[in-house]
């Protein structure tokens, strides 16, 4: 227990600061522009203007009570626990930091810095293994479903049917125009946190001198190689085709070396959404 104390320290001051980030981003340009941003709150508005025999903070609490309790019985204890200390922290932070942050924007600029800074406070949280309660959990649940869709465009599409809910509830169309890029952007500041942060790149090497690469690669940058048997369309010579991967920092030096062996040498870098493997990261299956 004591050697998961500093893990468990660690992963809540990044909850703390993903927090921070969300409130400071809802705070200084959302809420001055009156923007939402979907959510269980925006559900939770609408429910109670047809029926108000609740407030929005009770309806928002039952409503998050069954997804919490669906996120502890499909994700786990620690999805659980980090998503009720995100929640329970943003929501804190929101209400200290309202009297203190806010800025006169046009309802543009503030759909747009708002939803980044919204999306990649999301994004640190994610990378907790958390959230910050709501719709992340229903994202986080339909990614078992949706294992190709990323957990930006699934947090978007949840908030963006409601949205759409409160814009025809409230007949306001410019509200729901402003919310949708407010979460357009949101997602993809979400994505590029969430997945893109340590990025990696797959090369692709046609050379004739395959072999000192290969040994090249696996002593300078301490990556494996594989060789895949390749053909000239024209020439009709074969040879080997080194694949390989690394991490974006390698890149530089990854062409220098190529390029010092082969000058002749033919190389292609594609990004690499996810490497799974020896090296990199390991698969698990509650992996964003």
């Amino acid at each position: 227990m004591k050697e998961n104390i500093p893990k468990i320290l660690k992963s809540l001051f990044w909850i703390f600061v993903g927090s921070a980030i969300y409130a400071v981003g809802f705070d200084l340009f959302l809420a001055p522009n009156q923007i939402g941003a979907g959510g269980i709150s925006g559900l939770a508005v609408v429910i109670a203007y047809f029926v108000p025999v609740l407030s929005v903070g009770v309806l928002t609490l039952l409503i998050n009570i069954p997804l919490f309790l669906a996120g502890y019985r499909f994700v786990g204890r620690k999805f659980f626990w980090g998503s009720l200390a995100g929640m329970a922290i943003s929501s804190v932070l929101i209400d200290v930091l309202a009297p203190w942050v806010s800025a006169e924007t046009e309802p543009l600029v503030g759909a747009i810095f708002g939803g980044g800074l919204v999306g990649a406070g999301c994004g640190v949280v994610l990378m907790q293994g958390a959230s910050t309660g709501g719709t992340d959990i229903i994202a986080r649940l339909m990614k078992y479903r949706f294992k190709d869709m990323s957990m930006g465009k699934l947090v978007m599409a949840v908030d963006l049917v409601i949205a759409l809910i409160t814009g025809i509830a409230f007949r306001d169309l410019n509200k729901v125009l402003y919310c949708c890029i407010a979460l357009y952007v949101s997602s993809e500041a979400m994505d590029a946190v969430v997945y893109r942060f340590d990025f990696s790149l797959v090369a692709v090497i046609v050379t004739d001198r395959s072999l000192e690469i290969r040994d090249a690669i696996d002593q300078e940058l301490e990556r494996g190689c594989t060789f895949l048997k390749g053909e000239g369309a024209y020439t009709g010579n074969r040879k080997n085709v080194v694949y390989c991967a690394v991490k974006r920092r390698q890149a530089a030096e990854l062409k220098e070396l190529v390029m010092a062996i082969d000058p002749a040498a033919f190389l292609v870098l594609q990004e690499a959404h996810q490497v799974l493997g020896e090296g990199f990261e390991r698969y698990s299956k509650n992996k964003l």
